[in-house]
């Protein structure tokens, strides 16, 4: 009835490795196969996190040209930044939640 160290090894790898995966997602708040951007008022911004299958929806695009229009390549939050209202995006975001 001995220990079996290479199972134990093992595991404790598998362990590791789940937990550094999650600390990464928590550092940077997004997980694989999202993006981050921020809505709203020019004061008040929210961050919201998107799934990246959304980008490619012509209403999405749509917000994507107002943005690069209005920012080019300089985003003030450090992030993608939509100007539109918030409450014009959560609904936006909530047609979209119904498509995919």
């Amino acid at each position: 009835m001995g220990i079996r160290l290479p199972s134990l090894i093992a595991n404790a790898k598998q362990i590791l490795t789940l937990q550094t995966r999650l600390s990464k997602n928590y550092q940077t708040g997004v997980p694989k196969g999202h993006v981050a951007v921020y809505v709203g008022e020019e004061l008040e911004k929210k961050r919201f996190v998107v799934p990246i299958c959304y980008l490619n929806h012509p209403s999405f695009q749509d917000l994507l040209s107002r943005a690069e229009e209005e920012f080019g390549f300089n985003h003030p939050m450090g992030g993608l930044t939509i100007p539109c209202q918030e409450h014009v995006f959560v609904s936006l975001f909530s047609q979209l939640q119904g498509l995919y």
